[in-house]
């Protein structure tokens, strides 16, 4: 046991090696503790020849979620929206680079293989969005959703938390917009294309890499890259205006798919494209140089030193105006060929701004007059 030092391993650049190898499924290598925990654990080779025995394959358990709100306002200058709501905590889709795997570790739980496994669900979001939205205080702002973790992980087939938010925005004609990796969308098409029909509602499909090898490790339990593309035909097909967005955008290892994710999305009927740079905060930074290591070994130094050159030399850069883009020649050049391919596509004109004017709250609530 010793305390656990949360940028040890950032501070000589060193993609650290894996201590295990990933289960099937699964893309952490590990369980390491959260930022919060005094203590954390390590594994180390006592001589026996079981040091790389594979992690211990984890079943999905799926927790109540007990909160008393479901939407979050946000405060942050470089996010398109102000409120949100997320119907799941933790994500099966397991993609290693998630941004949001940090927050497990505000319940006491890790960041890596808990935040894969060990979800908390809401099962009364419908209803608490319904009186939220109802209440004669509240101001209406358009609702993401899929800024945190999937609305539509694996779990939502059973469960149909999402659906069951969506059904309250479309009989109040809430606006909505929609990120996802996920075919389940499909399922919710009858609610989302008539809302589209009011111009209520814009989806975002995220695709990260074209390569099939690369998606089934990095993100396991997310939608193949084609099924994802699949996604953009049908929703378009339906009259929902969709976009794609590449993220994240990892050097040396999936930039120089950009174009080509680009050109096959339009192919698609995407009308819109965004990508965001790969971010590494908390937790993250040690679980992704982990995976790094153990899946692309013999690029994973390079790789970690051109995510350096687009951090000002660190790990992760927190600042606002610069986390989403990054800095420096590398994500100058990033810029510069998304920038080009979109206004080539025509995917540079953005999705039409859903209608916040058309909300009707419940009769009898009363709107506030300020």
């Amino acid at each position: 046991m010793k305390k656990f030092a949360q940028n040890a391993a950032h501070a000589a650049h060193a993609v650290p090696a894996a201590t295990h190898q990933p289960a099937k499924g699964r893309a952490a290598l590990s369980n390491r503790e959260g930022r919060f925990e005094s203590l954390s654990r390590e594994a180390e080779d006592d001589g026996w020849g079981d040091f790389d025995l594979p992690v211990a394959a984890r079943r999905t358990t799926v927790h109540v979620d007990a909160s008393r709100t479901v939407i979050s306002r946000n405060e942050s200058p470089d996010i398109p929206f102000n409120q949100s709501i997320n119907p799941y905590r933790g994500c099966e889709h397991g993609c290693i680079y998630c941004y949001a795997r940090p927050t497990h570790a505000y319940l006491g739980l890790s960041p890596g293989l808990d935040f894969e496994t060990k979800l908390f669900a809401k099962p009364d979001a419908a209803q608490l969005l319904s009186d939220e939205i109802n209440h004669a205080d509240y101001r209406c702002e358009t609702i993401a959703m899929g800024t945190n973790t999937d609305p539509y992980q694996p779990v939502e087939r059973q469960m149909k938390v999402t659906r069951g938010i969506i059904e309250v925005l479309a009989r109040h004609r809430h606006p909505l917009t929609i990120t996802t990796k996920s075919g389940i969308i499909e399922r919710d098409i009858d609610l989302l294309a008539d809302m589209a029909a009011d111009n209520l509602v814009s989806v975002y499909i995220s695709i990260t890499t074209l390569n099939n090898e690369l998606a089934r490790c990095m993100e396991p339990r997310a939608a193949a890259p084609q099924r994802r593309l699949k996604t953009v035909e049908r929703l378009r097909a339906a009259g929902i205006p969709t976009g794609v967005l590449v993220a994240p955008v990892i050097p040396a290892l999936n930039d120089s798919e950009l174009e080509t994710i680009l050109q096959r999305a339009a192919a698609a009927g995407a009308q819109s494209a965004g990508y965001i740079l790969l971010r590494l905060p908390g937790e993250v930074s040690a679980l992704f140089q982990e995976w790094l290591g153990e899946q692309y070994p013999l690029k994973a130094a390079h790789v970690m030193s051109m995510v350096r050159a687009t951090r000002g030399g660190r790990d992760n850069d927190p600042n606002f105006g610069a986390r989403m883009r990054g800095q420096g020649e590398v994500a100058h050049l990033i810029r510069q060929r998304f920038n080009i391919a979109v206004k080539r596509l025509g995917l540079n004109r953005g999705l039409p701004k859903v209608d916040a004017t058309r909300f009707r709250p419940a009769r009898g609530a009363q709107t506030s007059l300020l």
